[in-house]
């Protein structure tokens, strides 16, 4: 599923029960986060938003996943019909989305997952994607109690909570909120991917175009978890493939179990680490532009 990352999706419904959730860069700097649910799939995920370019070849390692977005630019469609992703967008199954009067529009739209999936009868199955797990932490570890991303107008920090052993997520500056828990969005793993990002043949109304975030071949990535941190490869020989992650020794890098959060990262601009949480002022505080043109196109 695709939802809302600026401030005013706050907070986010149904994410903490994703296995998975990705970072990707959208048009002018602004994020949107790209969730996978394969073990527990909520009764009321969102605010959901619209696809990109880079979802699909992100998610087809997954094979033949449902996948929910509440639309598209007018040249996206075709490629979305032509990929290894089933639609169950609102022109798909209407019927499983609704809009939340209480909360501001656009980010008010929100999915009944187990009744988004009547629609996908044939959606693919839990399949390896390449992860390795263990609630064993790798050896050569460095302290690394805190991460911080940032695009232009976007940030994700990661921050090391020693009582519960899981990272703290905040999104442009503040805490990552779930409707469920007042604790808040918490990953167990943390993924720096390292991607070549380039533009795309979109743009949307207002001349803004969609970066392409490749994830398909190999780099370099900073894997975070229970307070320590790896430098680490990624690899994924092709779409159909998953992505592994090996430390530097070629060994596979084995990921805390719980959700993991994958940021992926132009290539051209580093992660700041942190030995200890940082202090306020390090934190970001950018404010993000409220729009989506692409999702009226």
């Amino acid at each position: 599923m695709k939802l809302d990352n600026t401030r005013f999706a706050q907070p986010h419904a149904g994410l903490d029960r994703a296995d998975i959730v990705y970072i990707e860069e959208v048009e002018y700097g602004i994020t949107r986060l790209a969730a996978v649910f394969s073990s527990d799939v909520p009764e009321r995920i969102g605010p959901v938003r619209s696809a990109r370019i880079t979802d699909i070849d992100l998610l087809a390692q997954y094979g033949s996943p449902a996948f929910s977005f509440s639309g598209a630019q007018r040249k996206m469609w075709p490629v979305i019909a032509n990929s290894s992703l089933i639609d169950i967008s609102p022109n798909k199954a209407a019927f499983a989305y609704q809009r939340d009067f209480s909360r501001r529009a656009p980010y008010n739209y929100f999915l009944d997952g187990p009744e988004g999936l009547t629609a996908a009868p044939d959606a693919s199955q839990a399949r390896d994607i390449g992860l390795s797990f263990s609630s064993t932490p790798p050896p050569n570890g460095s302290v690394g109690l805190s991460a911080r991303y940032e695009w232009s107008a976007s940030s994700a920090e990661f921050t090391y909570d020693q009582a519960s052993r899981l990272y703290r997520v905040s999104l442009n500056g503040r805490t990552a909120e779930a409707e469920e828990t007042p604790d808040g969005q918490r990953a167990a793993t943390v993924v720096i991917q390292y991607v070549k990002q380039e533009p795309s043949r979109f743009f949307d109304k207002g001349g803004g175009n969609t970066p392409h975030a490749i994830t398909i071949g190999k780099g370099d990535a900073l894997v975070l978890r229970d307070g320590l941190m790896y430098q680490a490869k990624w690899s994924r020989p092709d779409a159909e493939s998953g992505t592994t992650f090996t430390d530097g020794q070629g060994q596979v890098l084995a990921f805390k179990p719980g959700q993991q959060w994958i940021v992926l990262a132009n290539r051209n601009a580093a992660a700041t680490l942190f030995p200890t949480p940082p202090s306020p002022k390090d934190l970001d505080t950018s404010q993000e532009s409220a729009s989506d043109p692409a999702e009226s196109e």
